[in-house]
This record gives C-alpha cells, sequence and structure tokens, in this order.
C-alpha cells in the first residue's frame, strides 16, 4: 500500500468516524489522494464526467425516486394498505401481515427501502398502534424488517447501481431479485405469526369476503405498475431506464387523474423532494466514481483477487467470507457506499472463481438490505424514529427475531443459488 493510498484511507475513515456525510468524506479523501500524488483535481471531473456520461443507466435512479414520492403523496398508498387488509388482516397477526404484504406490492413501485418505510410505512405503524393489539417498537420493527424487500423486487435502485460497477444485466438481475424478495416476505411473515401466537396478538375484525372484490377494484391501477414494468422490460418493450420514466409517468396519471389526489402544489413539492434525493443519491455516486479510480490506479481489486485465489478458497467458502464482511460493515456504513465503493473490490476474484455475477449481485443487495435494519447505524431505524417518534431502543428491542430469520433467508439465497437464478434462466440467461 502506498503512502498516498494510505492518506485516503485514513481521511475516509476519519471523516466518517466524526460525523461528515459519507458522500463528502469519499470525496476529500479522494482529493487527498490526488494532491498527495501530484494528480490535478482536473483528473477528478474528467474521471466524472467520463463515469457519468458512459453510465446513461443513473437516470433510471431519479426516475424511480419520482414514482415512489407520487405514489406516498396520492391516496395509492391507501387503497393498496385497504386490499392488503381485506385479503391477509383477518389472521392472527394480521395488521403485520398487512405490513408485510403491503411492503411486497410496494416495493414493485419505488426500488426504495426509505420511500417505503417513511411513506406506507407511518402509515401502518399508525394502524397498528391505534389498534392496541401492538406495542409501538414491534410495529415499527416489523414495519422496518419489511421495508429491507423493497429494493429486492424490481425496480431496485441497488440493483441499478451495481449493475453499474459490475456491467451486469438489469433485466436479469431484477428478475433474480423477484423469487428471493418473495422468500423474505414469507420467513418475515412465519416470523409474525410465530411472535403473534406466543403473545396472542388479538384478531383484527375480518373484512367480509364480500368487499374483497371491491377492495381489490379500487387498489387495481396501482396493482398494475409492477406489471407493466416487468413486461416492459422483460418483453422488449423498453430498456430499464425508459421503463423508470414509464414508472413515474403511470404513478403521475394514476395520482392526478384517475384517484384525483395530487394538486399542482403537491406536485412541486414532490419534484423538489425528490430533486434533493437525487442530488443526495448522485454526490455519493460521484464521490464513489472518483474512489474508484483512486482504487484502480492502486491495482487493489487484482491484488485482492490474486491473494484471495491465492488462498485456493472455493467459492461458496468465499462468499459466505464475503457476506459475513458485508454484514458487519453494514452496521457502520450505508447500502449506496458498499455497493459502490467495496463490492468492485471483490468482483474480480467472483470472475476468477467462477461465481455467476448475478447470483452475488442480489446476494450483496439482499445483504446491506439487512445492514439497514443493523444496529448501531441502522438507516430504516433512524427513518422511522423520525417519523414516527418511536424511542430507537423500543424499535431495537423487537428487531431481533426480524433480523435473525433475514440473516438465515440471506445464508439459504447464498447456499442455494438456483434460488436467485432459477427466474432469469426461465427467460433465457445463459448462467
Amino acid at each position: 500500500m502506498t503512502l498516498e493510498f494510505a492518506l485516503c484511507l485514513l481521511s475516509l475513515f476519519f471523516l466518517a468516524g466524526i460525523g461528515l456525510p459519507i458522500a463528502y468524506a469519499i470525496l476529500i479523501s479522494a482529493f487527498v489522494y490526488l494532491g498527495v500524488n501530484g494528480q490535478g483535481v482536473g483528473i477528478a471531473g474528467k474521471v466524472l464526467m467520463d463515469g457519468l456520461y458512459q453510465s446513461f443507466i443513473l437516470l433510471a435512479v431519479p426516475l424511480f425516486i419520482v414514482a415512489a414520492n407520487i405514489m406516498n403523496a396520492g391516496t395509492i398508498s391507501e387503497r393498496l394498505l385497504q386490499f392488503c387488509v381485506a385479503a391477509v388482516g383477518r389472521f392472527r397477526g394480521g395488521l403485520g401481515h398487512v405490513n408485510i404484504v403491503a411492503s411486497l406490492i410496494f416495493s414493485g413501485m419505488s426500488g426504495s427501502a426509505v420511500a417505503d418505510a417513511a411513506g406506507i410505512g407511518k402509515i401502518i405503524i399508525g394502524m397498528m398502534t391505534k389498534s392496541g393489539h401492538y406495542t409501538r417498537g414491534y410495529a415499527a420493527a416489523i414495519t422496518a424488517a419489511s421495508a429491507t424487500i423493497g429494493p429486492i423486487i424490481p425496480p431496485s435502485i441497488p440493483m441499478v447501481l451495481y449493475a453499474l460497477v459490475s456491467n451486469t444485466s438489469i433485466g436479469f438481475l431484477f428478475l433474480g431479485g423477484i423469487v428471493p424478495g418473495l422468500f423474505m416476505g414469507a420467513v418475515l411473515m412465519g416470523m409474525n405469526t410465530l411472535i403473534s401466537t406466543r403473545r396472542n396478538f388479538a384478531i383484527e375484525e375480518p373484512v367480509p369476503l364480500r368487499d374483497l372484490p371491491r377492495h381489490t377494484a379500487n387498489a387495481f391501477p396501482a396493482l398494475l405498475m409492477p406489471a407493466i414494468l416487468l413486461y416492459g422490460i422483460y418483453g422488449g418493450v423498453t430498456t430499464p431506464t425508459e421503463a423508470a420514466a414509464v414508472a413515474a409517468a403511470y404513478a403521475l396519471l394514476l395520482a392526478s387523474l384517475f384517484y384525483r389526489a395530487l394538486s399542482f402544489r403537491a406536485l412541486y413539492n414532490i419534484l423538489v423532494d425528490s430533486a434533493r434525493s437525487s442530488a443526495a443519491v448522485g454526490l455519493v455516486i460521484g464521490g464513489a466514481l472518483i474512489l474508484n479510480y483512486v482504487v484502480a490506479s492502486e491495482n487493489i481489486p487484482n491484488i485482492v483477487a490474486q491473494a484471495l485465489v491465492g488462498l485456493d478458497v472455493s467459492p461458496l467458502v468465499f462468499l459466505v467470507g464475503v457476506n459475513v464482511l458485508f454484514l458487519l460493515l453494514g452496521c457502520v456504513l450505508d447500502a449506496t457506499t458498499i455497493i459502490l465503493v467495496i463490492i468492485p473490490l471483490f468482483l474480480p476474484t467472483c470472475r476468477e472463481l467462477g461465481i455467476d455475477l448475478v447470483h452475488f449481485g442480489v446476494v450483496a443487495v439482499v445483504n446491506c438490505m439487512i445492514g439497514l435494519i443493523t444496529p448501531p447505524y441502522g438507516i430504516l431505524l433512524f427513518v422511522i424514529n423520525a417519523v414516527t417518534q418511536i424511542p430507537l431502543r423500543e424499535i431495537i428491542g423487537e428487531i431481533w427475531a426480524f433480523l435473525g430469520v433475514l440473516i438465515l433467508a440471506l445464508a439459504c439465497l447464498i447456499l442455494f443459488p438456483g434460488i436467485v437464478l432459477w427466474l432469469p434462466r426461465m427467460f433465457g440467461y445463459p448462467g
């Protein structure tokens, strides 16, 4: 390791450790490397512009953010919740199941765990606590856990970022996330049933079955969005970036014309909030592109690959080791940083060991999403705390059971790649 790179790393960890936003910490540490190495700041500008110019796919990120914010602002979220209550609210732990199923459905629209937790999650927490059958901490914990499904089922902003750094097909990544997302939902519902039975949570008053068609009809236009997205991408009608634009346009038409729940003032606020969120993500992406140039200049990925291959580790041992590392990093780093900065270090080793990059990508994204609810960083825990004012200690006290079953689900995805690759292979993936 050169002195320049050592100073870069020290700067990064020091600045992140004192609480500087990670985007600024990455940018400043990269500039430290360039300055000490005698390279002008203009190099950073060239790297940044080249990276953005060659990454047309990044346009999908702000478009999915706009779609999610429109879904939250209109009455679409409430209609989806009414449908979920009618469908699964009649069982033991019913509102917990509603929470998970709502996240499964909403994930097909937003691609963002934070949008899921802050939007539809806030509403369902209010429903669960108002019923008097659930503690505040339990309602918040199951909401945070179910929100992790959001970026697994397509569309998925983290998978778009992984495709950027790995040059992997977004279409096959999206397909690879469907079954794991459903699997995560199933294990969370199983744990909710177990806890609800053990604590004897009261059963909600069921919605009459005769009302189910009415609630389904009310939510049907919103339920169509995932189908439109998937058909557009896999039917060859649109690229993933164009599909993101279709998602935003469809959400706008639904909220403004069909449901008539969106004013011009609300739309303006949505666009402003979406611009701010996109800018925050863009800063991290820009910093990561420059830092990746620094890492490539030091030949770190190839050094790591040669060292790991030289250890003669099997692909399974490598996958387990890397995922343990990602789980630990998830306690202190956000998902975007792990995907854009840490994961590229291991991609050459994956290629050397013959590990399928779609399988690795889906598993890595699932791992990063689990990191969103892992104390002490757990950004979803802080988001829910901010929007509901439920104390963090109550949320953390209830999160462990859900965290445990999600880690077990992750282990299954690692050990059985077919869970991830079955659907992509059905659509012609050669892996």
